[in-house]
């Protein structure tokens, strides 16, 4: 299930090799990979994902996210994809949670204000209460 945070931006749980050519069809130039390969039984390579969306014509990037936590060189990667794509992108992970927070952490050290980012967040049903000071602190203020 795809969830929409902002005109530009997606988040999804684990996706398949074949749901990339409809990815590609619903306008989606990028996709973005935030779980780690070998984190759960019979889930999909990261090679396996890039080989179809590059057999689609989508660009990748594997930004893993692992259960100790948020860098900022993965923030910084998030941000540099993101404006890399120049359209629209799906990020995915287990279940589009770290997703949804990675995205909103490299928005907010970009300068985007928090509370957008949090409105953005709900609408789309997640709740970032949890890193809202990190946020906070990585906007600086704005």
């Amino acid at each position: 299930m795809i969830r929409v945070l902002n005109e530009t931006v997606s988040v999804a749980p684990q996706i398949l090799p074949e749901h990339i050519a409809a990815l590609a069809d619903d306008g989606y130039v990028m996709v973005i990979n935030n779980r780690p390969d070998g984190e759960e039984p019979g889930q999909p390579t990261g090679d396996a994902i890039r080989a179809a969306a590059e057999a689609a014509g989508l660009q990748y990037a594997a930004i893993p996210v692992t259960h100790a936590g948020f860098s900022h060189p993965q923030l910084d990667a998030m941000a540099q994809a993101l404006v890399a794509a120049e359209g629209r992108v799906l990020a995915y992970c287990r279940s589009g949670t770290r997703s949804c927070n990675l995205w909103a952490l490299a928005a907010a050290k970009a300068g985007r204000n928090p509370d957008l980012l949090v409105a953005q967040a709900e609408g789309a049903g997640y709740d970032l209460s949890a890193i809202r000071p990190l946020l906070d602190t990585l906007s600086g203020g704005r």
